[in-house]
């Protein structure tokens, strides 16, 4: 079997066996879980709760695969949601309980809004426990507020303000019964009209102002009867009975009560008929939630299996990894061609290691001038300080002083003078500060007087800033490409410009100066062009170099920026 044949079966078999490891092994995409989850909450809103449990329910299982806490908190969320319309409470409190414990291990403010507000809502208005429920609306509206959303603000609001008087408690709600006033008809929702009318009645009520709470009731019976949302309009009636009580109207009390229980008992048998539906559901309530708090422990139990399948796999890809390697090592040292590689070889390694020269000098040039630049600023020049500090103490309070005192102040200053421009020309605080751009800026413009003018030109936003060594980098090679102009060009005028290109970072220097012959681009040692090249090779860039005799210079260099390091927040799709 030639050399050819064993490598190409080596190939297949490690291919075989790469293969085996993740055969039926294929995670989900983030864009198919979030898929499902939008179906199961499209579901869930055309009143199909079954399908919608069961498309949530494998939302949940490819979430908690993908270890991604949006979704698994988003699942959660729409899970409790379908048991929340079916008036299954303790089931949905179970599960917005559980969503908002994955949330709060995500920035995802939106999402925390939503599962806050709900648990709310239960808290409030079915297990009657209002202290916990106005705990959950307050870091709801927390959360809408660092989101700004004007709307679910107003929203917030209104249940707070809903609870507060529940319990009695009017004055501690009235202020967010102003704010609602205020900015329901620009921030708020035509569905809540009625709630709020409502609310203003109970206010006025409770401050005993009849004619106002007459106004409000019955503007929220007017709105309630031509809107949908039944369980407002029947609270309504009730509140408005209980005013007509107060007030010795006892037939409109009566009348108003009669119907509040009406509603009520339409409602009733509405959610009779929720339940009955949840009943006809082929999934039964309660094994599902046995089946859904398995999935996390299925899945590390999985997940545990594949670990140590990939474990076993992978050293069964370094064995014949390692074989290919002795082959084709083998191969090199006897083919006919050995020694010319070999010489290619070494020639490209004293390249590499010239360069990995330059490379080390230059990253400890400018970590020394880091810490000269920093030892001045923060030692010397504060010495020199505190001693012009003490002399001068001492000339203000002593009127009469020998005049080598005078001397040595200014002699002095003038010393923290020097180590200040020493420090900042080592080390530019504009760079430090203000970011590469305003730096490059105030360079061109130091540089530029009547002989040579630098001309700086960014279409980039000043204010972006770059991993920190990196603009050090690129400020000092623009610095000595800079210094090659006024040491070498003869130019009157040139140009410094930048612009960001599908993640690089293309500069453009060029000057009318006399040029030279840039096909000895490689020999030109004199002008440094050398070690700019290393330091570019070394941010894995390109630099390209054209000039003529008498006909100026133009460099172009581009790399890869390097951002500083941030985490990204995905947006989970709001229900």
């Amino acid at each position: 079997m030639s050399y050819r044949q064993i490598v190409i079966v080596l190939l297949v078999l490690l291919s075989s066996s790469t293969n085996t490891v993740f055969a039926n092994k294929k995670k989900p995409t983030k864009k198919e879980v979030t898929t499902l989850s939008n179906e199961a909450i499209l579901l869930m809103k055309e009143g199909s709760y079954e399908k919608s449990l069961i498309k949530s329910r494998l939302a949940l299982s490819q979430a908690i695969r993908l270890k991604d806490n949006n979704l698994i908190a988003g699942s959660y969320n729409t899970i409790a949601a379908n048991f929340d319309q079916l008036s299954e409470f303790d089931k949905a409190f179970y599960y917005y309980h559980k969503g908002l414990t994955y949330a709060n291990k995500t920035n995802n403010d939106v999402l925390k809004n939503w599962l806050n507000n709900n648990l709310g809502n239960i808290y409030c208005f079915d297990k009657k426990q209002y202290e916990k429920g106005i705990y959950y609306y307050k870091k709801s509206l927390e959360y809408s507020t660092r989101i700004k959303d004007s709307a679910q603000i107003v929203f917030t609001k209104l249940n707070l303000t809903w609870a507060y008087f529940d319990i009695g408690r009017y004055e501690e709600g009235l202020p967010y019964l102003k704010y609602i006033n205020k900015h329901h008809e620009k921030h708020g929702d035509t569905s809540t009209i009625v709630a709020l009318n409502m609310l203003n009645g109970m206010y006025y009520n409770y401050k005993n102002e009849p004619e106002k709470a007459t106004f409000f009731f019955e503007n929220a019976i007017k709105h309630g009867n031509e809107g949908n949302e039944k369980s407002d309009l029947s609270y309504s009636h009730h509140e408005y009975s209980k005013f007509l009580l107060k007030n010795g109207d006892y037939k409109n009390a009566y009348k108003n009560l009669a119907i509040f229980n009406a509603i009520t008992d339409e409602l009733n048998d509405e959610e009779k008929l929720n339940k009955a539906n949840v009943a006809g559901i082929n999934l039964e309530i309660d094994e599902y939630k046995r089946e859904i708090d398995k999935i996390e422990s299925e899945f590390k139990t999985k997940e545990y299996v594949l670990l140590q399948e990939q474990s076993r796999n992978k050293k069964i890809v370094i064995v014949l990894s390692a074989i290919l390697l002795l082959l084709f090592l083998l191969f090199y040292l006897y083919s006919q061609n050995a020694q010319l590689k070999q010489k290619n070889k070494l020639k490209d390694l004293r390249s590499k290691a010239q360069e990995n020269m330059i490379n080390a000098s230059i990253n400890g040039q400018e970590l020394e001038r880091k810490k000269i630049a920093a030892f001045l600023h923060d030692n010397i020049s504060a010495l020199l300080s505190s001693a012009g500090l003490h002399l001068h103490a001492y000339t203000s309070q002593n009127q009469s002083y020998p005049q080598e005192i005078m001397k040595t102040k200014a002699i002095l200053e003038e010393a923290h003078d020097q180590v200040r421009d020493l420090s900042h020309e080592l080390m530019p605080s504009l760079l430090a500060r203000f970011g590469l751009f305003d730096a490059l800026d105030d360079l061109c413009e130091k540089n530029s007087n009547s002989i040579l003018h630098f001309e700086y030109a960014s279409s980039i936003n000043r204010k972006t800033r770059y991993d920190e060594d990196f603009e050090m980098k690129i400020y000092f090679i623009i610095m000595e490409l800079l210094n090659n102009i006024i040491k070498h060009s003869d130019a009157s005028q040139s140009k410094l410009s930048m612009e960001e290109n599908n993640e690089l970072l293309k500069i453009t220097l060029l000057d009318n100066g006399k040029g030279f012959d840039s096909s000895k681009f490689h020999v030109l040692e004199g002008f440094g062009l050398n070690q700019i090249k290393a330091r570019i090779n070394n941010l894995r860039g390109n630099i390209y170099l054209n000039s003529k005799l008498n006909a100026g210079t133009t460099i172009t260099i581009e790399v890869p920026i390097t951002y500083p390091k941030k985490t990204t927040t995905p947006v989970f799709p709001s229900q």
